[in-house]
């Protein structure tokens, strides 16, 4: 694996981000909930930057970016919904179609959890994964994870929810 650096989201990030999302679109569509087009702008990014970048200050939602070694994102991963009192949060994570096979998603995992531990002080840790998204279940469970439930309503897609105490 090509060396990268995780570190957390930037302002400055906008178009470089909106260059991720848009080149890897398709991909993520194929694996993940769908994203408004009016994201897909630089003020669509920019907004939602910001808007992670407020939580983040507000202490419910830490949001990491993955670079290469040209600086390029190639990856994004997030704590979300923290709660500091009962000591949980959600992980989630897309890595760039090309960036793929290349551990990226495992090392991105565990970095949340080592964030979720170090930093936030929390003791478990959710990921909700399509049926279909195999890639993402064994990522999980290759970082501990277990399946806790399998979930699904009318008209949308099988959901595992994986759990892991740390």
């Amino acid at each position: 694996m090509e060396p990268v650096t995780i570190r957390t989201l930037q302002s400055t990030d906008a178009e470089a981000l909106l260059t991720f999302e848009v080149d890897n679109r398709e991909w993520f569509e194929r694996h993940i909930d769908a994203r408004g087009a009016d994201f897909y702008s630089a003020q669509g990014v920019t907004e939602h930057i910001a808007a992670y970048l407020a939580d983040h200050a507000a202490g419910i939602w830490h949001p990491f970016v993955i670079e290469d070694a040209d600086g390029q994102i190639v990856g994004r991963a997030n704590l979300k919904d923290i709660d500091t009192s009962a000591r949980s949060a959600e992980v989630g994570y897309r890595i760039a179609q090309s960036a793929g096979g290349q551990g990226l998603a495992t090392l991105a995992v565990k970095h949340l959890i080592q964030q979720a531990q170090l930093r936030w002080n929390l003791k478990q840790l959710v990921a909700n994964v399509y049926a279909e998204n195999i890639a993402s279940a064994k990522v999980l469970k290759r970082c501990g994870f277990l399946i806790e439930q399998v979930s699904r309503q009318a008209g949308t897609d099988q959901e595992y929810r994986f759990g892991l105490s740390i």
